[in-house]
């Protein structure tokens, strides 16, 4: 398969140590055009600007996350800031919301969601969103900052709520992205959301190193794995595999403005 966007990788992880640049050259190749590798906090982003700078096909989006949300200081939106400017950076990310490990508490995470998210409406950037086990505050948060239809907000990653919970992100003009877990035998519910939801709202990604799909469950997720999601997936929604990485290329260069 060709034409792939991996809308969400997290390339500076330690576990590429040893390839990452082999690999990065070569995804092209491999039949994967671009990669979108989102930071975790400001150090992470930066180095997911020196990436994108190395290589062409690649692009960064610059956040904090929520595991490390209590260490990003009132100090620490101006360097944010700089970040989110750089022409490699095409998303404020990844940021949200997790209640499921509860790295930093959760009134912190909410502090820190809602000062990116208006740091993301001031630079003009689409986000993306980390939500785990945290949809209510999640969807609270976002309608405080979006009107219902808005154009190109953001991608909610990984999505893992209920069918209604995908209506009242999509609602808000949110995209949903999808991985590995769709290939996995007890994630009916991500599958079929991802069958349903509206073509043009829907993205593929990996968030490799993290959630290998069938058959690599377990082992280190790269981007090239994207074609068992997208078999997975065109499979459930009766259309060719090929032709669903064309349009979810389509849609990732559309919200983050890429060009091609």
């Amino acid at each position: 398969m060709t034409n792939i966007f991996d809308t969400h990788a997290h390339y500076t992880d330690r576990r590429f140590a040893q390839d990452r640049a082999q690999l990065l050259r070569d995804l092209p190749a491999n039949g994967v055009s671009l990669v979108l590798n989102c930071g975790s906090d400001l150090e992470d982003s930066a180095a997911a600007l020196a990436l994108a700078r190395e290589h062409p096909h690649v692009y960064a989006a610059c956040g904090v996350h929520p595991h490390e949300a209590s260490g990003f200081g009132p100090e620490g939106t101006d360097e944010l800031r700089a970040l989110l400017q750089d022409k490699r950076c095409v998303a404020v990310g990844e940021i949200g919301l997790d209640y499921h490990y509860d790295f930093s508490p959760r009134d912190v995470q909410r502090d820190v969601l809602r000062r990116q998210l208006a740091l993301a409406a001031e630079q003009n950037l689409p986000v993306i969103l980390h939500d785990r086990e945290a949809h209510e505050d999640t969807l609270h948060i976002l309608q405080e900052f979006y009107p219902k239809h808005a154009k190109n907000p953001g991608v909610v990653h990984c999505f893992s709520g209920s069918a209604e919970f995908a209506k009242e992100i999509l609602a808000l003009g949110f995209t949903l992205g999808f991985g590995g877990a769709v290939t996995f035998n007890n994630a009916k519910r991500p599958l079929a959301i991802a069958a349903d939801i509206p073509l043009e709202r829907l993205l593929l990604e990996t968030d490799a190193p993290y959630m290998a799909p069938e058959p690599f469950r377990g082992k280190r997720c790269e981007s090239l794995h994207i074609a068992y999601v997208a078999e997975k997936i065109a499979a459930a929604r009766g259309m060719d595999a090929q032709e669903l990485i064309d349009i979810c290329n389509q849609n990732g260069r559309a919200l983050f403005g890429i060009a091609g």
